[in-house]
Parts: C-alpha cells; sequence; structure tokens
C-alpha cells in the first residue's frame, strides 16, 4: 500500500526551528517529484516548496525562501523539509505529496509557531 506519513510539527517560538519529515511506503520518492504544502483552517491549500525527482531541483514560494530547505535521502525513503526562523504566519498544517499522474498526500501534520 502506498502511503506518506508526516512527522515532526509541533510548536515553537518566532525564531526557532522545526524539521518536518515525510516517509514513504509502498513507492520510491526517488522516482518522483515531491512537494510540501501548507494549509490554514478556512484558506485554501498552499504550496511551499518542491524537490524534482532526482532532488537537484528545488523550488520555494516566495515567503519562505532562505529560511525552509526541502530535501531528498532515497536511502530512507523520507523527504524533508528544515524549516528555520519560523514566524507565526507560517503556522499550518504542512502537508507532502507524491506528484505526477497519480497523485499522494499525507495525512498532516500541525506547525504552530507562537510570537
Amino acid at each position: 500500500q502506498e502511503q506518506l506519513v508526516e512527522s515532526g510539527g509541533g510548536l515553537v517560538q518566532s525564531g526557532g526551528s522545526l524539521r518536518l519529515s515525510c516517509a514513504a511506503s509502498g513507492f520510491s520518492v526517488s522516482n518522483y517529484a515531491m512537494n510540501w504544502y501548507r494549509q490554514v483552517s478556512g484558506k485554501v491549500r498552499e504550496f511551499v516548496a518542491s524537490a524534482s525527482t532526482s532532488g537537484s531541483s528545488t523550488t520555494y514560494v516566495a515567503s519562505v525562501k532562505g529560511r525552509f530547505t526541502i530535501s531528498k535521502d532515497n536511502a530512507k525513503n523520507t523527504v524533508f523539509l528544515q524549516m528555520n526562523d519560523l514566524k507565526p504566519d507560517d503556522t499550518a498544517v504542512y502537508y507532502c505529496k507524491r506528484m505526477g499522474w497519480r497523485e499522494l498526500w499525507g495525512q498532516g501534520t500541525q506547525v504552530t509557531v507562537s510570537s
């Protein structure tokens, strides 16, 4: 069964850091582009970051550039989102997604940044 499971969320003070993990099972992340999204209750889900199939090409939404880093660890079959200098506006549920013709979402992990 193909599955994505996010973890690593929590409560952190403004300026702090968290590393989110997205563990894949049933397929290899090395074969897919992988994205991170976030969603605040009542708002549209927002793109945050993407990593290409090889992981060598990454893109970010402007609001997180220079603070967040997406990476793939093929040996662990996991995608990471390193988040530094967190701000209250980063508070959201974070989701990872497998891209391609068979999209797959994880269940999300809550990130709360206090001011």
